[in-house]
């Protein structure tokens, strides 16, 4: 009867044959991926014509004092204000109905186009015409959306 093997020796590749097999590895590779390497070539030496290649390189070169330069650009108050601000603006506005934001800039907008409208009669108003448009719906309609308006903003102001 044969023995057990209990030792095997696997084959013991000496440094020229491992980067034999490297190349070789290598040189499947780049026949696999001829093309895509090819095109990656072009835009390397369109990106070093053009001088991009370098800047890059520069800027990955100096990356520790363009961070300083960003952080410290990023941190100065008037940009934290305005990070702030929109983050605020963002919630603030989540909050709002987006059917009611829709006909609000509608009626806005409808607005702007009558007081363009106006501006070209060029006509004066007098008292007696303001209280003749206090019985006008739409504008009787506005004077209480702004009034609410306001009276929202105050209470929101209190808090």
């Amino acid at each position: 009867m044969a023995r057990p093997i209990v030792n095997i020796k696997k084959p013991v590749l000496s440094e020229e044959e491992k980067n034999t097999q490297k190349l070789d590895q290598l040189k499947s590779e780049l026949a696999q991926n001829a093309d895509g390497i090819s095109d990656t070539i072009k835009l390397l030496q369109e990106l070093h014509d053009s001088g991009i290649l370098e800047a890059v390189q520069a800027l990955v070169e100096a990356k520790e004092k363009v961070t300083k330069i960003a952080l410290g650009q990023l941190t100065r108050p008037p940009v934290t204000n305005t990070i702030n601000n929109a983050m605020a603006m963002a919630e603030a506005v989540s909050d709002i109905d987006p059917a009611m934001t829709k006909k609000l800039v509608s009626s806005l907008s409808n607005g702007l186009q009558k007081a363009e409208e106006g501006l070209q009669k060029d006509e004066k108003v007098g008292l007696l015409d303001l209280y003749k448009a206090m019985n006008d719906p739409d504008i009787n309609r506005a004077i209480g959306f702004g009034l609410n308006l306001l009276k929202g903003m105050g209470e929101g102001l209190k808090k």
